[in-house]
């Protein structure tokens, strides 16, 4: 009898045993712990003030032949060039970047050519580094007998200042933002998990269109134009 009792009890030990094994949780290596994250995003924008104006210089000829044409182009193509460089542009600042040539007619009333003629375009695109004399130069490339103008493209040679800047700004936002929220959320902010950001500037254009001679020099203000940033911050809650 003292025997079955000792074997009653063995059982009983084993089945507890294996009864607290079972309830112990099994966590697999490739489960993750789901966290609650906040993700914000900020801005910050600088003005920086234009060092360097791009423009487009045309001048168009016409003439009854082909090499007529394009011999009165060359002319003042080379005028045009001639009164750049001695306006300080060095040759490597003078890029051409537009060249054709054309057939054109005229028609009367009926619809019938009356005169058949030849159109020849060359465009320069130029890289003026001393935009205070902006105006006194496409002043001295009109008179030289440039009459196509198509704009005026101001920028910064080096952003990374202001860029460095722009984002320092965008960050400050951003953390005061993930503040705010946090404290009107009644929660609290972990650490930061991941951040990223990007950069954007826009040339400043001044259009600009003209045929034949000015008067006078050309008033133009470069003003100011903005380096923009933004960074997207993500926390963790606590």
């Amino acid at each position: 009898m003292k025997k079955s009792v000792q074997i009653l009890l063995i059982i009983l030990s084993v089945a507890l045993l294996t009864i607290s094994c079972s309830e112990k949780p099994v966590i697999s290596a490739g489960n993750e712990v789901q966290r609650a994250v906040m993700t914000v995003t900020g801005s910050g924008q600088v003005y920086v003030i234009p060092d360097v104006a791009y423009i487009s210089i045309g001048v168009r000829s016409t003439g009854d032949t082909v090499v007529e044409a394009i011999a009165q182009n060359n002319e003042q193509a080379q005028a045009i060039q001639y009164a750049l460089t001695q306006k300080g542009i060095e040759e490597k600042e003078i890029q051409t970047s537009n060249f054709n040539v054309y057939q054109q007619s005229d028609y009367d009333y009926q619809g019938n050519p009356t005169r058949t003629y030849y159109s020849v375009e060359n465009t320069v695109y130029v890289t003026v580094l001393q935009i205070d004399q902006l105006g006194d130069i496409l002043d001295a490339v009109a008179r030289s007998g440039a009459n196509n103008i198509y704009g005026v493209n101001f920028d910064v040679q080096d952003k990374s200042e202001a860029q460095t800047a722009a984002r320092a700004l965008a960050v400050q936002a951003a953390q005061m933002q993930a503040q705010e929220l946090a404290a009107a959320a009644g929660v609290e902010l972990g650490e930061l998990l991941s951040i990223s950001s990007s950069s954007t500037s826009t040339a400043q254009f001044y259009g600009y269109g003209m045929g034949g001679g000015m008067a006078e020099s050309v008033p133009i203000s470069s003003g100011q134009m903005p380096v923009n940033a933004q960074v997207e911050l993500s926390y963790e809650i606590k």
